[in-house]
């Protein structure tokens, strides 16, 4: 039996995900356990010490260390939990790594500001394009120097759409206050700093729609700073993100002639 299922956990869609589940499931029944054990013992008090059988307080207190013992078991089983379920897992992810970054890669910066995201792709070129915060024009621009050959293809999308099967690593970062971007499904999440960039990276096993949202309190709209994702087939994904890049080529490319007349 899952404690996490019975708790209404979103069903998981990535690679990584069953192992962050199993811990929270040994996490959920440690905690179940010692909460059971409390109120018992927090019971047996109750009954044991009880005005009507020790009506003379004694002044001497507990002469023996069973609670000392049972804290001392406490902090070890916590400690392995950290040592052998989390350190673990951590391991995993960091140590990763270097291998997604060779397996071809769906690659966004995703830029969170109040009160929504923007995904920004590095085109056909697979190269992000330079970014300038002295040209941004609003809170949602992503800030892209067109004058950058590598920006030429960029394009950015208000859904994030990534291929099923294929790691995708996205560089979270953020406009103006500190955010926070979570995908539940995904079982990951990575706070988005101003003026900084961090990957985060996953593979998804499935294809689905689903909602993102702000996992750090951010202003008063943080309540409705929910985006949008979906996985798709990866031949569909390739077939979207040439369009999107070869459009955004030809815009560019239309704004320069105009301005050249």
């Amino acid at each position: 039996m899952s404690p996490s299922k019975l708790l209404s956990i979103p069903e998981n869609f990535s690679a990584h995900g069953g192992r962050v589940d199993h811990l929270i499931d040994v996490v959920h029944w440690f905690m179940l356990a010692l909460g059971a054990g409390w109120f018992l013992f927090f019971a047996f008090c109750l009954i044991r010490f009880r005005s009507s059988v020790n009506p003379k307080a004694s002044y001497h207190g507990v002469r023996n260390h069973i609670s000392s013992h049972m804290e001392i078991a406490v902090v070890i089983i916590e400690a392995v939990l950290l040592l052998g379920f989390a350190f673990p897992l951590w391991k995993e992810r960091t140590d990763s790594w270097e291998q997604v970054q060779k397996l071809d890669p769906v690659r966004v910066r995703v830029i969170g500001w109040q009160f929504g995201w923007t995904y920004h792709y590095p085109g056909k070129d697979g190269k992000f394009g330079r970014i300038d915060p002295l040209i941004r024009t609003s809170n949602s621009d992503p800030a892209i120097d067109l004058n950058d050959p590598n920006a030429q293809d960029d394009f950015t999308s208000p859904i994030l759409k990534i291929a099923n099967g294929r790691p995708a690593i996205l560089n979270i970062t953020s406009n103006d206050v500190i955010h926070n971007y979570a995908i539940i499904p995904m079982r990951i999440q990575q706070d988005a700093i101003p003026g900084k960039e961090f990957p985060m990276w996953f593979t998804p096993t499935k294809t689905l729609e689903t909602s993102v949202v702000c996992g750090q309190l951010c202003g008063e709209g943080h309540g409705n700073m929910v985006g949008q994702m979906e996985v798709i087939k990866d031949d569909a994904f390739r077939t979207w993100a040439e369009t999107e890049s070869e459009n955004a080529l030809k815009a560019h490319a239309s704004k320069v002639t105009t301005a050249s007349r």
